[in-house]
């Protein structure tokens, strides 16, 4: 920040550029750009390179066959008559198969299309056109696919319909995984996305339940514009790859569009990202403006297929464009001033914005007479208490558990699988530093020449990249709206992956991380002091999940692991668990060292354990096999004794002389103590065989 505010009349404009960008990169500027594109196209890079796509394509396959398979074990799906399957085709879920089969049905293709366009079936008494009225263009495709591809004699409709919606998640997996990739600049990160959507499965989709849904075609394409969007706003891409993303982004977003009713309150949320990121100054006058019109020729064209559909005319998010084009055009010297002046500036754009929205949001609507999406913003005033209503439509959705508040449990399922931790981490560290680019870039007079203006241009790249603000704010805006409406979590939870998996594999978070640490001689001093000894352990012990972990992080040898199918590590288990037991210092530090453990970690959450009731608890398991009497209020069996010593995991810490002459505390915190084992001298071994003798 120090060179961005000398450069204000500095003569070495260049100077100064090449110092801030070598002093000051951050979680924002290294963008690897060789590990996604290599340019050298070296043997190693091209290698390299075809794993990563590999690894992408296995997981996507891996995802698709997994919820096929949840599908067929849940229904039986193969082993029950026609009828049953499209039974099984539940709510609207029927309803939209139902015009598949009608397609198929007809004689012709051209007769099919005509049934739909002239339809007196879906409403009685009416002749309706469904391609205008509903989203059902994807069950037009696929039964036009089914009667030209030669799989009739082999594949059953119903099967190649259900197939190519579980497909489709194999490509949702593939564009969560390229988001990541894109992101960090490794494609490990895109397998620890896929992973991490598997496991979190019954949040990010429910697809094997729901498989006609709307959400279930057009979240894949939704998740592949968004991966062209990172793309397209990486810097320095060639003119030719600019244009090969923008097509890409229309593509994506035309059928994310055409296959789902709820398309213009989604685009309308990402129209709203845009524009943020466009007041903090983030992307460029051009970049702003393409997304704009990429959004509006998706709609539009939408509209044209869906024989001129005014409810796309009359949506929110076109009319909230065309004000945000309008009146960014209209005020020039918006991104000018003090920062002061320039947040006065921006609070007055943005209600001008906000005023001319709704105005031409409202005359469309009376212009074209439409009142089709009425009930949506009923629903919204009720659920947000901006008024009360008895209108029969928005009850309908207030009382559904899927249009209400997302539970607890969602949050406790993410946390389980830890996607949660690694995301919020991520979420603080890039939300702190969009702060602060934020405010420098307000508070940077705009003012100057044209070149000067290029030049802050290309500073403001080298502070925050814009693929990266991009991506905060959508996985903020959507993760809000989750929170809001709970069947609107699977559009957050899927990106939620990506954003963890950029968190947790990009070196420039951990890179910031580390040079935030060695500003600070106190934390330091401590990382040093306590992990120093972790570092050099041959041999420790601590519970079988932990040691897992370990493993995998440092290599470093066990005492034993999960993998429970062995007799002789099971006993071990049970030995080297006795530290959780009611045993004595020297009975817990011989069978440690018989076991080769050099160092001890003791878990709170194991010695204070309260998540399971009495008697299933670990340390109560311990105290029954060890003959006795289980802790706190209870009944017990009646040939239980009461143990001679205390329980060693919490008595250690009081740091008696019996304990603290076999043990030394090493590091702890809230959650862990680490301690390392003392050899015994030659006279504490041989008084404790004579007393062993003894006994």
């Amino acid at each position: 920040m120090t060179a961005l505010r000398q450069r204000k009349g500095s003569k070495g404009k260049e100077s100064t550029l090449a110092e801030f960008q070598s002093h000051h990169t951050n979680c924002c500027t290294d963008l690897h750009t060789e590990k996604v594109l290599p340019g050298d196209w070296s043997w190693g890079s091209i290698i390299w390179t075809s794993v990563g796509w590999s690894m992408s394509v296995g997981l996507g396959l891996l995802c698709c066959i997994y919820l096929a398979t949840l599908h067929e074990n849940d229904l039986w799906f193969s082993n029950i008559k026609d009828v049953e399957r499209e039974i099984s085709f539940r709510t609207e879920c029927g309803l939209y198969y139902s015009y598949f089969k009608q397609m198929l049905q007809a004689s012709s293709i051209q007769e099919g299309i005509s049934d739909l366009i002239h339809d007196n079936l879906t409403e009685s008494k009416r002749t309706i056109n469904l391609l205008q009225r509903m989203n059902i263009y994807q069950e037009v495709f696929l039964s036009i696919l089914y009667r030209l591809l030669p799989v009739q004699s082999y594949l059953e409709p119903v099967y190649f319909y259900i197939y190519t919606v579980f497909s489709l998640q194999a490509v949702y997996v593939i564009a969560l995984y390229l988001t990541a990739w894109l992101l960090s600049g490794s494609w490990l990160a895109g397998v620890l996305t896929g992973v991490w959507y598997i496991l979190n499965r019954v949040d990010t989709t429910r697809v094997e339940f729901t498989i006609s849904l709307r959400e279930n075609w057009s979240l894949p394409f939704l998740a592949l514009q968004v991966a062209a969007i990172s793309c397209y706003l990486r810097p320095k891409l060639t003119a030719l790859k600019q244009m090969v993303m923008v097509w890409l982004m229309y593509v994506t977003t035309f059928c994310f569009c055409l296959t789902w009713q709820f398309n213009q309150f989604i685009l309308l949320v990402q129209a709203l990202v845009i524009y943020t990121l466009d007041c903090l100054n983030i992307l460029t006058a051009k970049q702003v403006t393409t997304l704009y019109l990429v959004q509006v020729s998706g709609l539009l064209s939408v509209w044209l297929l869906q024989f001129c559909n005014s409810m796309l005319l009359g949506s929110l998010v076109l009319s909230f464009i065309v004000a945000a084009l309008f009146i960014r055009r209209c005020q020039s010297g918006l991104k000018t001033g003090s920062l002061l002046v320039r947040l006065g500036k921006l609070l007055l754009h943005t209600a001008v914005v906000l005023f001319l929205t709704f105005t031409i949001n409202y005359l469309a609507k009376k212009v074209l007479q439409l009142r089709s999406d009425e009930h949506i913003f009923k629903f919204i005033k009720s659920k947000f208490a901006f008024g009360l209503t008895r209108d029969f439509d928005a009850s309908l959705y207030l009382c559904e558990e899927a249009f209400g508040l997302l539970p607890l449990e969602t949050v406790e399922r993410l946390a389980g699988t830890l996607l949660l931790y690694p995301y919020i981490v991520t979420l603080l560290l890039l939300s702190g530093i969009m702060a602060v680019t934020a405010l420098h870039n307000m508070s940077r007079p705009r003012q100057g020449s044209a070149e000067e203006s290029n030049g802050a241009e290309e500073i403001q790249e080298v502070v925050f990249r814009p693929d990266v603000a991009y991506n905060l704010l959508h996985t903020l805006f959507y993760g809000l709206l989750a929170f809001s409406t709970m069947r609107m979590k699977y559009i957050w939870t899927g990106h939620m992956c990506a954003v963890a998996a950029y968190g947790v594999c990009g070196m420039e978070l951990w890179t910031l991380l580390f040079n935030t640490l060695r500003c600070n001689n106190k934390v330091l001093l401590r990382l040093v002091r306590y992990a120093v000894p972790l570092v050099i352990i041959g041999s420790l012990y601590c519970s079988m999940q932990l040691l897992a972990g370990i493993k995998l992080c440092t290599g470093r040898g066990l005492t034993n692991h999960p993998h429970y199918e062995d007799k002789d590590l099971r006993d071990r288990t049970r030995q080297v668990y006795q530290v959780y037991a009611q045993r004595s210092p020297e009975d817990v530090h011989s069978i440690l060292r018989a076991a080769g453990a050099d160092y001890v970690v003791l878990e709170n959450s194991i010695c204070y354990e309260r998540r399971h009731r009495r008697g299933c608890r670990l340390r109560d398991l311990l105290d029954l096999s060890n003959g006795h009497i289980m802790d706190g209020p209870g009944e017990n069996d009646p040939d239980l004794i009461s143990a001679p010593h205390p329980r060693f995991c919490e008595a250690i810490k009081t740091d008696a002389a019996a304990y603290a002459s076999l043990f030394t505390r090493v590091f702890q915190n809230k959650t862990f103590h680490v301690y390392r084992l003392k050899k015994k001298r030659k006279k504490s071994t041989k008084s404790s065989s004579e007393t062993s003798v003894t006994q």
